[in-house]
């Protein structure tokens, strides 16, 4: 997967309810066609950032499960659908574009966990989010990554 250049602004975030703030906040930022790569070891809180975007965008309290075994969960919105991948147990590239991820990422917003899975078939416009256990059990360190279409638009909603 081609790297992408690291954005300004970094988080530190002290508990749960502080990365969902976080979550919250970009949600505001999402519209159809964006594409958010949710990278971090096992039990960082990739499924937790995405419960709280996922529930701030359909305006209710949406049960979001982990995907990890049904591999994508769609969820609706008052503008579009959100397709939450997890790609932790994708073993090639060809279970990824069976489970409609090409048509998904044109038709609403998509979230990935596992990303690396996706190895070089990983569109350049994208954001990719990396979530870091910090110094405490519960602090996170969350950094973005994208191209200049999103700093600008990270700079705008955080600044």
């Amino acid at each position: 997967m081609a790297h992408l250049p690291k954005l300004e602004k970094a988080f530190k975030t002290s508990n749960c309810t502080e990365t969902e703030s976080l979550a919250k906040r970009l949600s505001l930022l999402l519209k159809c066609g964006d594409l958010i790569m949710l990278k971090g070891e096992l039990g960082v809180g990739k499924t937790a950032f995405a419960r709280a975007l996922i529930q701030e965008l359909s305006h209710k309290k949406e049960e979001v499960v982990s995907p990890t075994f049904t591999l994508v969960q769609v969820y609706d919105t008052p503008t579009f659908q959100i397709y939450h991948y997890d790609f932790y147990r994708i073993q090639r590239f060809e279970e990824i574009e069976e489970l409609g991820f090409e048509e998904a990422v044109a038709s609403g917003v998509v979230l990935v966990e596992w990303p690396c899975r996706l190895e070089d078939n990983v569109p350049q416009l994208r954001l990719e989010i990396e979530i870091k256990q910090g110094v405490k059990i519960d602090d996170r360190d969350v950094q973005f990554f994208g191209e200049e279409t999103w700093a600008q638009r990270i700079k705008q909603e955080f600044n």
